[in-house]
């Protein structure tokens, strides 16, 4: 335990590089750029370039840190949408499951995902969520994840806009 990566409140944290798809990599080896802790805090106070900053990565298929950015968000959010939030970090694992070849983690986390954020509907369309169209669009891309494969599925779901 004492070699281990903490904070300076002592949680335990991971300093290895990470590859696109979150998983670390032998230490000393080169990873893709995260977002650090500080800059997750800093976008979870902007829902709306939370929200781009999440879509521009899962653009440029890096889910697990478009994941950290929307797990910054839940985590700090109003009452009254931190399942919203916590809904859209589960797209987010389950598109990290789907690229890293594990369909049945895929399947589970979109429906959950996609449950989560339909139960939030009457919250209306906050930060430019189309909301019911993710919501339609997470669970096609989770019916097809086991009958396709993963290696056929190209996913690209748009949470926002960035035109």
């Amino acid at each position: 335990m004492g070699d281990r990566d903490r904070d300076s409140e002592r949680r335990a944290r991971n300093a290895r590089a990470r590859d696109a798809y979150g998983r670390p990599l032998p230490h000393g080896a080169a990873g893709e750029p995260t977002t650090s802790d500080e800059e997750a805090a800093k976008l979870a106070r902007y829902p709306i370039a939370a929200l781009a900053q999440a879509q521009r990565l899962l653009d440029a298929d890096r889910p697990f840190h478009a994941h950290e950015v929307l797990e910054a968000v839940w985590k700090s959010a109003s009452a009254e949408e931190r399942e919203m939030w916590r809904g859209l970090a589960q797209v987010a694992v389950g598109l990290t499951h789907l690229r890293r070849g594990n369909p049945v983690g895929a399947r589970a986390l979109l429906t959950r995902a996609a449950d989560r954020l339909a139960s939030n509907l009457t919250a209306g369309a906050p930060y430019g969520l189309d909301l019911p169209g993710l919501v339609l669009d997470v669970r096609m891309l989770a019916s097809h994840v086991e009958d396709q494969g993963t290696d056929s599925l190209t996913a690209r779901l748009v949470l926002v806009r960035l035109d």
